[in-house]
């Protein structure tokens, strides 16, 4: 019986004594990797020329685990597209690219996406034709979203491998050979609309690699036309443009039902996002700044985002003092009535009287997505930007 039970203890410390040794170090990095964007100063940026040997990289894919150039060793080609959430053009290829890899997976052609943007080098009025920002949260959903079929690797923090690659902006493709050596770089095609091109020219160059015949010298390097890459030292924009936004004069006026009703008729060419709010109600002041986020990013499309504060009439400086604490320079108004069940009966629509109360209006008045309580920002987004008179692509 003694016997038995050292043997058993044996046993179990043998299970954890192993367990944990099971995982390399890498391993446990992956899991817990954490991005971390840095402000940095202005780097070199490299410039591959045909013939290059491919720089390394290993970096953090969507789902913590790091990926490496080794990782595709076994593959004769291997396909490198920079590329990004946010950029229209970027988007407009999507789609391209995933049935590209769906058609070469098995003819020996590796695919890899990695994203160089730095998110703290792009500003809300960047991101008018997207739902996503370019930080590492957003390329998971992204990457789930769209059932990319490749890696999606992230190197926004100080763009460590991106600079040695050099893209010129997203996308920006880069071939090379079993020896991985540089025979492509530049676009997939030259017509950016879906549907009106499919990547000829970046088959043509998988196709000249595969056979180990170089391109012509023209067709090696190609532009590559889209956003530009933004390196986290290109932000004097992004600080001045924050400054300038919260330097924007923040007014109120007083409403009365009837100016409801003809603002909610919306006679206007533009999307209109209405949100009633009032000072007192903690959701809606939690919710507040993804309003003028979402305004900074669409307000220059055919879109107006309009606040409507459900706060007695005599309370103006409070409504006011909080829209400047919220840099909510865009159209604010007050109702100018104690009676809510009259402003209720505006605005209809099954509307409860409970705050928050968000509605977007097409024009001539028809709501076509309407949030009673708070908003899912991601939600939001994606219904201004699906709308048909927005849009991902130019």
């Amino acid at each position: 019986m003694k016997k038995t039970s050292q043997l058993f203890l044996l046993s179990v410390c043998l299970i954890y004594a192993c367990g944990p040794q099971e995982k390399s170090q890498d391993q446990s990095v992956q899991e817990t990797f954490e991005p971390n964007p840095q402000e940095m100063g202005e780097q070199p940026v490299g410039k591959l020329a045909i013939g290059d040997k491919a720089p390394y990289f290993n970096l953090p894919n969507v789902d913590g685990q790091y990926v490496s150039i080794d990782d595709f060793k076994d593959a004769d080609v291997l396909v490198i597209n920079f590329t990004c959430n946010h950029c229209p053009t970027a988007q407009a290829y999507e789609e391209r690219f995933i049935n590209l890899v769906d058609e070469y997976k098995t003819k020996g052609v590796a695919f890899v996406a990695i994203s160089p943007n730095s998110p703290i080098g792009i500003l809300p009025e960047e991101l008018g034709y997207t739902d996503l920002n370019d930080d590492y949260h957003s390329m998971q959903i992204r990457h789930e979203d769209l059932n990319y079929n490749f890696p999606y690797l992230y190197d926004g923090d100080t763009h460590e491998y991106s600079l040695a690659y050099g893209p010129v902006a997203t996308p920006h493709v880069f071939v090379f050979d079993k020896d991985r050596k540089l025979t492509y770089s530049g676009r997939l095609d030259t017509s950016e609309k879906p549907g009106t091109a499919n990547a000829e020219d970046l088959r043509h160059a998988i196709d000249m690699t595969l056979a180990g015949e170089a391109l012509d010298v023209e067709k090696a390097i190609t532009p590559a036309f889209g956003c530009s890459t933004k390196w986290a030292w290109k932000n004097e924009f992004t600080i001045k443009t924050n400054e300038e936004w919260k330097r924007k004069p923040v007014t109120v006026e007083k409403l009365s039902t009837s100016g409801l009703e003809d603002l909610l008729k919306n006679e206007t060419d533009e999307l209109l996002l209405v949100n009633f709010w009032a000072t007192w109600c903690g959701p809606c002041i939690v919710e507040y700044p993804e309003f003028i986020e979402i305004q900074r990013m669409y307000g220059a499309r055919d879109f107006q985002f309009v606040s409507i504060s459900m706060d007695n009439p005599e309370q103006e400086d409070k409504v006011l003092k909080f829209l400047q604490s919220k840099y909510s320079a865009i159209p604010n108004f007050l109702m100018d009535t104690d009676d809510k069940y009259a402003v209720i009966e505006v605005v209809k629509n099954e509307w409860d009287g409970s705050l928050p109360l968000t509605l977007l209006i097409e024009p001539g008045g028809n709501v076509v997505y309407k949030v009673p309580g708070t908003i899912k920002p991601l939600e939001m987004r994606r219904a201004i930007v699906d709308h048909p008179m927005i849009g991902r692509y130019y």
